[in-house]
């Protein structure tokens, strides 16, 4: 099972004739993902690559080529309207790869796609600034490389791109494939944070483990150790990178920045081990830390599975034992009750008849019998 993207994802892409957006198009079709539309305004009715129809509009691309997902691939200047047309066209999962869009339009994309949610509809937005999401042997969505990864029961949740690809890579070379890999993306405002991704890899049946990768800034680490805690039934490995950076200084993404003291590398991890999770102390330790995790939770598993059948056995023995006595009283009443009672009158013919007494001679009178004789 796939979480947001799979084999039914039919996938339409905003700004598909752009630089990036037919660089990575192309990419994502040679994985084999299921590519039915381009969407660029003003070249509706042509072709990409001679066979990917392009439409004008999003809603145009989903009546016609019925698109349940869209990538965006647009400059941040456009990528409000992008969204927000996506939004209203239908379709179910938005993955916007722009980095760079404006924090204040960001806010208007977030309460806008809530509203919708609040009328009943499921829509989902992954991203911006992210790499996109991947359902191994399913279906690609972003710019990550294909060829890392391996169909497995893995759930992988990242604020950070390159770190992304390292973990996965080492997975990979351990046979520990995944279910799916969510870039959430590194913006201080993003469509689905670490506590959505992580509901819904709790929720999967066939994801085992979740490796989740954090930095510094924000406080989003520590909110999801808190949802770990309380309710995650699975094993969890975390990481976060930037524990030698300096305060006020971002590092690469706009949301990497430790501020008012708050956000630091240490609170997180803190937080994460508190919560019951397994930390990795260096990026080169998140592969062996997942199987680590994965093979301690087995064996809790298996140990509190033996220790109740031990305990249902020895209730059992116990309710044995304890109704033994019962049933040997029992035996007894109709033992006794067959038993007749000893009667003192009984009968001449049963009763022995009494040995005679002889009777007793006086001690003088045997001595004169004794004269007689001699």
């Amino acid at each position: 099972m796939s979480v947001l993207v799979g084999k039914n994802t039919r996938l339409m892409v905003q700004g598909i004739t752009g630089s990036e957006g037919s660089f990575h198009t192309r990419q994502i079709i040679e994985y084999g993902t299921n590519v039915v539309a381009g969407v660029t305004p003003g070249k509706g009715g042509t072709l990409f690559d001679e066979k990917i129809p392009v439409f004008n509009t999003c809603k145009e691309a989903v009546e016609k080529a019925g698109a349940n997902t869209s990538v965006i691939f647009v400059p941040p200047a456009f990528a409000l309207d992008a969204i927000i047309e996506a939004a209203d066209s239908g379709v179910e999962v938005i993955v916007t790869i722009t980095e760079g869009i404006p924090t204040k339009d960001m806010i208007t994309v977030k309460n806008y796609i809530e509203d919708i949610n609040r009328t009943g509809r499921k829509l989902r937005m992954i991203g911006p600034n992210c790499p996109g999401i991947i359902t191994p042997g399913e279906a690609k969505i972003g710019i990550m490389p294909g060829f890392i990864h391996l169909p497995g029961r893995i759930g992988l949740i990242s604020r950070s791109g390159t770190l992304t690809y390292e973990a996965v890579a080492q997975l990979t070379a351990l046979g520990l494939g995944q279910s799916t890999c969510i870039g959430i993306g590194g913006d201080p405002i993003i469509g689905t944070n670490f506590i959505d991704a992580m509901k819904l890899f709790n929720e999967d049946k066939n994801t085992d483990a979740v490796i989740m990768i954090g930095e510094i800034g924000g406080n989003a680490e520590e909110t999801c150790a808190e949802y770990v805690k309380n309710f995650m039934t699975k094993p969890v490995v975390g990481f976060i990178a930037g524990r030698t950076a300096p305060p006020g200084r971002r590092m690469g993404h706009a949301g990497a920045i430790i501020a008012g003291g708050k956000g630091t590398a240490e609170d997180k991890i803190k937080a994460l081990r508190e919560a019951g999770i397994y930390v990795a102390e260096s990026p080169a330790d998140m592969g062996t830390m997942v199987k680590l995790a994965l093979e301690e939770f087995k064996a809790k598993k298996a140990g509190t599975k033996s220790s109740k059948k031990n305990k249902k056995k020895s209730s059992k023995k116990s309710k044995s034992k304890s109704s033994r006595p019962k049933a040997a009283s029992k035996k007894s009443a109709k033992v006794s009750k067959k038993v007749k009672p000893f009667k003192k009158n009984r009968t001449a013919k049963s009763a022995k008849p009494k040995a005679k007494k002889k009777p007793a001679v006086k001690r003088s009178a045997k001595k004169q019998v004794k004269k007689k004789k001699k």
